[in-house]
């Protein structure tokens, strides 16, 4: 979660139903936090699955096998994309 060296000094606010609040403090309570702590450990939570989900993907040996061929395919014929070779015969703007 959060490490305990760098100090919290940035402010999240909220706006809930009065249900979601009651049931915020519920849930808070039963793991022994305030809301702000339940909320923080169940954003962080949700966060990294989110984006563990978009950076990571678990293959078993047949899929890796399948995904590391489709890498390694040439490209079907040499004309196959000529919009893209045209593209990288220009100039780049950052040259």
């Amino acid at each position: 979660m959060s490490t305990p060296a760098q100090p919290k000094s940035e402010r999240i606010d909220v706006r809930a139903t009065p249900a979601v609040k009651q049931l915020l403090q519920e849930a808070s309570q039963v793991k022994h936090q305030n809301v702000s702590e339940f909320l923080l450990e169940a954003g962080i939570l949700a966060a990294n699955q989110t984006l563990a989900d978009r950076r990571r993907f678990m293959l078993d040996d047949a899929q890796w096998q399948a995904f590391t061929e489709a890498l390694e395919r040439p490209v079907a014929g040499s004309g196959a994309k000529p919009r893209l070779h045209s593209l990288l015969k220009e100039p780049s703007i950052l040259e």
